[in-house]
C-alpha cells in the first residue's frame, strides 16, 4: 500500500483528507505543523506528501524547500494544499519545485486524481520512462520561445489554461495564444497530442 503525509495545521480538514485517503487503500501519516511534518517525512519516507501552504511557524514553502535539499526524500512528490486567493504563494510553490496544487475545500475526486497522477508517474520513472519537469529549456529545442516552452511544460503536467495562467502569473488569454502557437508550431492537434510530444522531450527520447 502507497503511504501519503498530510502536513495540514486544521484538525477537521486533516480528518477528512485521511478518511478520504483510507476508504481508497492509502495509509495516511498525519502531522499537525511544519516541523512535525518535515520530521514525520524523513523518517517514514512517504510515497506523496499533501501539505498546507499556510501554518504557523514553518509553513508548506520552508516544507517543500528542506525536502528538496535532502537527498534521501528530495524526489518524493509533493502536493501543495492551498486557500482561494493565495494566488503568489502558489506561484512561489511551483517555483520552489512542488509537482502539483489543489485548492481548499478539495473534493475526493479532485483528491484522487491527483495522487493517482503523479503515484503513476513515479512508476513511469521506475520504468525508465522520466520525463524531467524542472526546466522548460528543453521544449525550446522544438521551436519554442522560452515562454511557449513554459506554457507546454505545464499542459505536460496536465494544467489548464487557468491554471498555467495562475502559475506563470499571466492573463489567461495571453495562455491561450502561446498555446495557439504551441500546437502550429508542433503539428499538434490538441492539448494531448502537444503533451506527448512534450513528455518525449523531456524524457530524452
Amino acid at each position: 500500500m502507497k503511504t501519503i503525509l498530510i502536513i495540514e495545521d486544521q484538525p477537521d480538514m486533516r480528518e477528512n483528507l485521511t478518511t478520504i485517503l483510507a476508504m481508497e487503500g492509502f495509509v495516511a501519516l498525519e502531522a499537525a505543523d511544519g516541523r512535525s511534518g518535515l520530521a514525520v517525512a524523513l523518517e517514514e519516507k512517504p510515497d506523496l506528501i499533501l501539505c498546507d501552504v499556510m501554518m504557523p511557524g514553518m509553513d508548506g514553502h520552508e516544507v517543500l524547500a528542506a525536502l528538496r535539499k535532502s537527498p534521501s526524500i528530495s524526489g518524493t512528490p509533493f502536493i501543495f494544499l492551498t486557500a482561494r486567493g493565495e494566488k503568489q504563494d502558489l506561484r512561489q510553490g511551483m517555483n520552489l519545485g512542488a509537482d502539483d496544487y489543489l485548492t481548499k475545500p478539495v473534493s475526493a475526486d479532485d483528491l484522487l486524481s491527483a495522487i493517482n497522477a503523479r503515484l503513476a508517474r513515479e512508476t513511469q520513472r521506475s520504468g525508465g520512462f522520466v520525463p524531467d519537469f524542472s526546466s522548460a529549456e528543453p521544449l525550446q529545442s522544438l521551436g519554442l520561445t522560452p515562454r511557449e516552452a513554459e506554457v507546454l511544460l505545464w499542459v505536460a503536467q496536465g494544467k489548464s489554461n487557468p491554471e498555467i495562467a495562475t502559475i506563470l502569473g499571466a492573463a489567461e488569454n495571453t495562455i491561450r495564444v502561446h498555446l495557439s502557437h504551441v500546437f502550429e508550431k508542433l503539428g499538434a492537434d490538441n492539448r494531448h497530442a502537444a503533451g506527448l510530444i512534450a513528455l518525449e522531450r523531456l524524457a530524452g527520447l
